[in-house]
């Protein structure tokens, strides 16, 4: 992740630079509900990290651990002329957030539902039910199709990584689904997972957030982030689920700007 050529992202809006990072088996299009918002006062970078969506798996191998993928982040930063950018991220993007927090790389982070502050049986759980709604994301794309084209069995398909699935269109539905079932890093970077813990102590603001309906990493594991980040800022996102960009846009948005900053004048 040396080059930006081999990471490809959504560039979008004027102002200090933001990025998003999405979660395990997900791609850029995870932060289109907030896009345009978050727009209006930055300079928003939407990657796709590498092995995801349609960043490539690197020439030199995907990171081993946390720490070289903050590294590649940094250097992705570097390449792109982003001078201590504000990042915000979900799920496993959260945890890169605060590491880059810790790192003093950014100048803020926005952790919704971050990894890094479950058991390690909770940590198996969640892998789990991802590899589950890996499996089932290769069903062809038809019956994909049928399956979230009907609200019952969309709830049913979605219900664990959405509180309101129903408010996602059917493209950006299979589009996720599509993105799941591609990820080339899912299993290596699930591997090298498995006994992750957040441990830093970033300097910079942050905002921890989490999905009150969160099934994959639940609720409960906010009382976990707010003993190991007492300084940062702890909110709840009531009836959001663990990807809640798409069940309350206007409110992830809000809680993103809210810890950026002003945007320009």
């Amino acid at each position: 992740m040396s080059a930006p050529v081999e990471v490809v992202f959504e560039r979008r809006g004027a102002g200090p630079a933001l990025v998003l990072l999405h979660g395990i088996g997900h791609h850029w299009g995870a932060w289109l509900p907030v896009l345009d918002r978050l727009a209006e006062n930055h300079d928003v970078i939407a990657v796709d990290l590498p092995g995801f969506g349609r960043s490539p798996v690197p020439a030199t191998g995907l990171p081993a651990d946390m720490p070289a993928l903050v590294t590649g982040m940094v250097e992705l930063f570097a390449a792109l002329g982003l001078d201590r950018p504000h990042v915000a991220g979900n799920s496993l993007g959260g945890a890169i957030a605060l590491e880059l927090a810790a790192a003093g790389a950014v100048s803020s982070a926005t952790a919704l539902s971050p990894a890094g502050f479950c058991t390690p049986r909770e940590l198996r759980w969640a892998l789990t039910v991802l590899a589950l709604h890996r499996n089932a994301a290769r069903l062809p794309e038809p019956v994909l199709r049928h399956l979230f084209a009907a609200p019952a069995l969309r709830a049913l398909a979605m219900g664990m990584l959405l509180a309101r699935p129903n408010r996602m269109a059917l493209d950006v539905a299979l589009a996720d689904a599509r993105a799941l079932r591609e990820a080339r890093a899912f299993r290596a970077v699930a591997r090298a997972g498995r006994g992750y813990a957040f441990a830093g102590a970033p300097t910079v603001p942050v905002t921890v957030a989490w999905g009150t309906r969160d099934r994959i990493l639940p609720y409960r594991q906010a009382a976990l982030a707010r003993t190991r980040l007492p300084a940062a800022r702890h909110l709840d996102l009531p009836g959001c689920g663990h990807v809640p960009m798409h069940d309350d846009p206007e409110l992830v948005a809000s809680v993103i700007l809210d810890t950026t900053g002003p945007g320009p004048a």
